[in-house]
């Protein structure tokens, strides 16, 4: 529908066998249970913008909504594991789960992170340069070896028959999304006709806090003096350590940037900036079946009915 504007702004996640969506005061959960029913948990959100208002600034509220998009994020993710299993199935205990998950923000932190880094500083070498964070072609051989490692991983993982079912109910809530944002009924017949690939979907953020980490940490490392300690090892650990602090204003900006980029989707200036994400999400992304898309749909009905309930005039 031409110029409509949707009431609310609507996010969502891929989950194990189904998805979340979520709007501002709302959340529902829907996953497929193996005998083919689907489950579904409704939530009431709790906002810490809710509770401080300055929170919704721009530039303030990137990093709490990501803070809070984590927290619901894992949580959905511990339901749908448990949601998605059989009866005789053994059920995944708080421990294993907290385990998981510390392993693998633990990766993340050494992949991402740490290893780019240091590789980094040893690439000069190949063509006899010294390269130091104060080189702007160190954080570009940084940004691209963290770019590189990301799509290798995501290439990889896509594999994986579990990780594709959620690449495809990725696919099924970004075609659902792009229908309540139409103004079209959420129905099967008007999500089958939209695209998987969403501007503000997670994939282009982290697309877009890589690139705008390059341009930060260029212009900030320099005027850093002192960041070293002890030998080439610890002073890595002080850098990336600066550098993980640093994520909170790159991912405020990267935030706005691709908030910005969701509402004005058309304009020339803002495909460029978004195309990088875009192009990832034919990795992350994959087309759904007509079962997957009704969970999706049943996952966002919920929020829309919850969000439409509540704006209500208490009489």
């Amino acid at each position: 529908m031409a110029g409509y504007e949707p009431p609310f702004p609507v996010g969502g996640q891929a989950v194990i066998e189904g998805v979340m969506m979520r709007a501002k005061h709302s959340l529902a959960i829907a996953v497929k249970r193996p005998d083919g029913s689907i489950v579904l948990k409704q939530d009431r959100l709790h906002t810490l913008a809710e509770r401080f208002p300055c929170l919704r600034w721009p530039f303030l509220r990137g990093p709490v909504v990501l803070l809070e998009a984590l927290v619901y994020g894992i949580k959905a993710l511990t339901f749908s594991a448990q949601a998605s299993l059989n009866e005789e199935e053994e059920q995944l205990s708080p421990w294993h789960m907290f385990v998981t998950i510390l392993f693998a923000f633990t990766l993340a932190v050494l992949f991402f992170g740490l290893l780019p880094h240091y590789l980094s500083g040893w690439a000069g070498r190949l063509w006899g340069a010294d390269l130091t964070v104060d080189n702007f072609t160190f954080h570009v051989v940084d940004g691209i070896l963290k770019i590189g490692f990301f799509l290798l991983y995501v290439w990889f993982i896509s594999f994986m028959e579990d990780i594709r079912r959620v690449f495809e109910y990725h696919g099924a809530e970004h075609k659902s999304i792009f229908t309540f944002e139409a103004g079209e009924a959420l129905t099967l017949e008007n999500a089958r006709k939209h695209q998987i690939w969403h501007p503000r979907c997670g994939t282009s953020f982290i697309l877009v806090v890589l690139l705008i980490s390059i341009l930060v940490f260029t212009l900030l490392f320099p005027l850093l003096p002192g960041l070293k300690v002890g030998g080439r090892f610890t002073t890595n650990l002080l850098q990336v350590g600066v550098k993980i602090l640093l994520m909170f204003p790159i991912a405020a900006l990267s935030y706005e940037i691709i908030r910005l980029g969701g509402r004005y989707a058309d304009n020339p200036l803002c495909k460029i900036v978004l195309w990088p994400g875009l192009m990832t999400q034919r990795l992350t992304a994959r087309e759904p079946s007509d079962e997957q898309l009704e969970v999706a749909l049943e996952a966002l009905r919920s929020v829309v009915s919850q969000e439409e309930e509540l704006s209500r005039p208490v009489p």
